[in-house]
């Protein structure tokens, strides 16, 4: 008996790669956007500092509008400026008579933006105190770089699944011990616990639905979802304090958000192609088996035989090498090193693009919380514009693109930050279109990223490319703080780096269309033969084969050739 060949894609779209089970694990990977973008941005706003100025008694009872007039000669200075004596004058106008102490302020009085009370307010962790804040943040992405390396290998070695699971509980663990930190060690140490999850918790569950959808759902759907639900967590959180109005209960909420994910192990199916490296065929067909029931799909027991035979034509020597597939292996391969190494250097470039902008909330003109939320809404239209521009254009024309906008419109910010008389107007129209632009990037870069590593290492590719990605995003902070002295220099810098990563994204091949690589030499023989300009909207559209580069192609009819001769054997 002889059998068609039956690849993995193949039974994927029997079994349904655009059906209810698709739809579900889109709606799953809203949610872990949902809680990730509030999990994120917590490490930001537990930490607002509202304005404050120095406690004196005569001070208590005064409005803020008179307390900030007493403190207004001292300019920058006034929030940390002590008083020895206030002496107004009853029935006038005239300014207080005040003399300066010599000693530290050690109390404030604070003016809470919209009632929040954030952990440094609580903790007066103000003035001569605010390193404490700073440590407990530098922890916090110390864990985000060890939870993305720990789970990126937990992820090839236990599952997709178990590693997305296990990094929502760090969070979770992390978050609610924070509520209980009253000083710097305690809140440094559970910061950091909370910072496992700061990556890891995305990108996992990111990768195991992108190899379980159709590829036309790997645009617009995709994309949408990730925006929509990244667009409500940034909307949730600032507001979700407010509502909260202690930075305490906060965090409390977020660390229950988490927890949920646990209820994943129930619902979400392994990967099958996972199973597939790890020898476990038997498994990724129970998988595949699930999804079709639950898609409602009826597939002959010839169309598993014969994935069966696919499967074990493939297990050669060779490919018993290509199941315990490391890293180390995959820099031995002159191509794929190539294009891997261009991976890890542009999400770098990304991802500290990305922190300093989606992070830089003051210094526009409006309250923080503002802010805010109108960089969350400007995230669903850069969703759908990203899927939109993927289906037409292709991935990488798609990041080229947005990089090379992004760069521009950070550079228009820059020049409007030069000028002294700022325009919180003008400002916005250049800051809101920059947010949505590096939203583009961001989730473009990650798809694009993802899809360029094979499955046998991606995970763990995948958690080196988030690992430098937040090793580069240390400078952030001080790149921001750069602005206190040059409001235009952060723009300018992100002009320069944002410009770097589009010529990077230039120097890598197209996956729009293209079955993906598994193994290692897929992977190397995958985009050889491809230029810079070779983008996926300029090619013919009538067969995806003609798409293919000449040496993946050759690699595909090999391994045609094989099967249809194992099939023949087994016959």
């Amino acid at each position: 008996m002889t059998y068609d060949v039956m690849n993995f894609d193949k039974l994927l779209s029997k079994c349904g790669d655009a059906g209810r089970y698709q739809y579900l694990m889109l709606l799953l990977l809203g949610y872990i956007a949902f809680t990730s973008t509030v999990h994120y941005y917590s490490q930001n706003i537990i930490g607002f500092v509202p304005q404050h100025w120095c406690f004196h008694e005569q001070l208590a009872d005064r409005s803020f509008d008179q307390i900030a007039a007493v403190y207004a000669a001292y300019g920058k200075a006034a929030s940390c400026t002590r008083l020895e004596s206030v002496e107004f004058v009853d029935g006038s106008d005239a300014a207080p008579r005040v003399t300066l102490s010599n000693q530290t302020c050690e109390r404030w009085i604070y003016k809470y933006d919209y009632g929040f009370r954030s952990m440094n307010a609580e903790l007066n962790w103000v003035c001569q105190h605010a390193y404490k804040a700073r440590i407990g943040q530098s922890l916090f992405f110390i864990g985000s770089l060890l939870g993305t390396f720990i789970f990126g290998m937990l992820g090839d070695r236990i599952g997709r699944v178990r590693a997305v699971i296990l990094a929502n509980q760090c969070g979770f663990v992390g978050d609610f011990l924070t509520t209980y930190a009253s000083n710097l060690t305690q809140f440094s140490a559970f910061r950091c616990i909370s910072g496992f999850a700061a990556t890891a918790n995305y990108y996992l569950m990111f990768i195991l639905v992108l190899e379980y959808l159709a590829p036309r759902l790997r645009n617009l759907a995709l994309a949408g979802t990730l925006g929509l639900c990244c667009c409500l967590g940034g909307l949730v959180a600032p507001w979700l304090s407010v509502l909260a109005g202690n930075w305490r209960i906060y965090l409390t909420f977020s660390a229950l958000l988490q927890l949920i994910v646990a209820l994943f192990y129930f619902v979400v199916q392994e990967s099958a192609q996972w199973l597939i490296t790890r020898n476990n065929v038997e498994g990724a067909i129970a998988r595949l088996k699930h999804i079709a029931h639950f898609n409602g799909r009826q597939v002959p027991a010839a169309d598993f035989e014969a994935f069966r035979v696919h499967c074990a034509s493939k297990s050669t020597p060779q490919s018993q090498q290509q199941q315990k597939a490391t890293l180390l292996d995959l820099l031995q391969l002159p191509h794929l090193r190539r294009t891997a190494l261009i991976v890890v250097f542009t999400f770098m470039l990304t991802s500290l693009s990305f922190n300093t902008i989606s992070r830089n909330v003051e210094g526009l003109g409006l309250s923080p919380f503002v802010i805010f939320s109108l960089f969350a809404v400007v995230v669903v239209p850069s969703g759908f514009l990203q899927g939109a521009l993927q289906s037409r254009l292709g991935r990488k024309a798609t990041c080229f693109l947005a990089f090379l906008t992004t760069g521009l419109l950070s550079f228009g910010l820059a020049l409007a930050l030069s000028n002294e008389q700022n325009n919180a107007t003008l400002l916005l129209l250049f800051a809101l279109p920059t947010r949505l632009g590096i939203s583009m990037c961001y989730t473009g870069t990650s798809q694009y990223c993802s899809e360029l590593l094979p499955t046998c290492v991606r995970s763990r590719g995948m958690a080196t490319a988030h690992l430098a990605a937040a090793a580069a995003s240390f400078s952030s902070p001080y790149l921001i703080h750069l602005g206190t002295s040059f409001a235009a220099a952060p723009p300018f810098i992100l002009t320069a780096l944002l410009l770097v990563a589009a010529f990077s994204t230039l120097q890598l091949p197209e996956t729009n269309n293209r079955q993906l690589p598994i193994t290692l030499a897929e992977g190397e023989a995958f985009g050889k033969g491809e230029s810079m300009l070779s983008f996926d909207c300029w090619r013919p559209h009538d067969d995806d084969l003609d798409k293919q580069p000449a040496e993946q192609l050759k690699l595909q009819q090999r391994q045609t050739t094989e099967i249809a001769a194992e099939a023949e054997v087994a016959a």
